[in-house]
């Protein structure tokens, strides 16, 4: 089969690697369509390998049909060969095949190509569990989410928005801003003329202010923005592409006991991942369904053009999903 290596030149390439041998509790997965996310321009720069065991070529995410099923799964019956799903993949979504365990699966939403579940697993997995499980959202909780033109929050913010939240976010400009004026963010942010600390503090004063903010950017904005959380805030740091480097006011921290918390999806245990995918099928898939939560697919590239997409994430210019097709479905 083929996948997209790493190049010593260091350019993609669609080499020929060995098949998958999958184990008893594993799947063989056909890949239609696999998600790009940021952590694969990370893996690509040698600073976020894939964790052991897992292929050492790109992919998060991948959605397909079932080829082949190990002798555990096949006794437990849940999954079958000829079934659309989508996966959580430590890496090798970037690939004809990927060997798949079968508690990183997930039945595709009714209504969904593979393309549109292609970027469900990742973004959602990780919007589930900074929202959910590290910020017990509730119902009239605001939540600020920042790089609102990212994939992540292109599905953050609606799926707040569905569970009764009010949404601040952030955009570097106007252009950006208007490519994300389909999301139902309650006050969007434009950096280049507004300090984010200055409509926190107004927002706090005003009465409704910051309970979760869920960032991937670090930075400044962090210290300057933290004593304008509520009582008993939770800063949610899953990225630093800003900064890696921030003065907080431990003080004002203690004081309005806010929590600053740091956390990811990828070093998860499979028991861990396991109980979240399965709540995520419960508790989301309806609203997917439903229409109320969808991934906002910013482009579709074949799977050859691997590398204009990781140059076009790179970029910062996109909202939305970048997703890299191996086979059409139906053919």
């Amino acid at each position: 089969m083929h996948a997209m290596l790493l190049g010593a030149d260091g350019h993609l390439v669609w080499s020929e690697v060995a098949n998958p041998i999958i184990k008893e509790n594993e799947v063989l997965l056909e890949v239609y369509a696999a998600g790009v996310n940021r952590a694969d321009l990370l893996q690509k720069a040698g600073t976020y390998p894939p964790p052991p065991g897992w292929p050492n070529y790109f992919g998060l995410e991948a959605a397909g049909v079932i080829a082949k099923v190990g002798k555990n799964v096949a006794s437990e019956g849940k999954w079958k060969v000829g079934d659309r799903v989508c996966a959580l993949l430590g890496s090798g979504g970037y690939a004809e095949y990927v060997a798949v365990p079968e508690e990183l699966l997930m039945p595709i939403p009714k209504g969904l190509s593979t393309v549109d579940a292609a970027g469900l697993p990742e973004v959602y997995g990780a919007a589930y569990l900074f929202l959910f499980l590290e910020g017990n959202l509730r119902s009239g909780d605001t939540i600020l989410v920042t790089a609102g033109a990212s994939g992540l929050a292109s599905v953050m913010i609606p799926m707040a928005k569905a569970f009764g939240a009010r949404v601040i976010t952030t955009v570097l400009n106007d252009e950006l801003a208007e490519k994300i004026a389909h999301l139902p963010a309650d006050i969007v942010v434009n950096t280049s003329r507004e300090k984010l600390s200055d409509v926190m503090k107004a927002e706090l004063d005003a009465g409704h202010g910051v309970d979760i903010t869920v960032d991937c950017l670090g930075g400044s904005d962090v210290g300057e923005c933290m004593p304008y959380m509520n009582f008993d805030g939770r800063w949610i740091m899953i990225a630093t592409l800003a900064d890696d480097f921030t003065n907080v006011n431990m003080r004002s921290m203690y004081a309005r006991r806010t929590r600053l918390i740091g956390t990811n999806l990828r070093s998860r245990t499979p028991e861990q991942k396991k109980k979240l995918l399965t709540d995520m099928t419960d508790i989301l898939w309806p609203k997917v369904e439903s229409g109320e939560v969808r991934p906002t697919i910013y482009r579709v590239f074949p799977m050859s053009e691997a590398e204009q997409a990781q140059d076009l994430m790179q970029s910062g210019k996109t909202a939305g999903k970048l997703i890299l097709v191996v086979k059409e479905e139906g053919k």
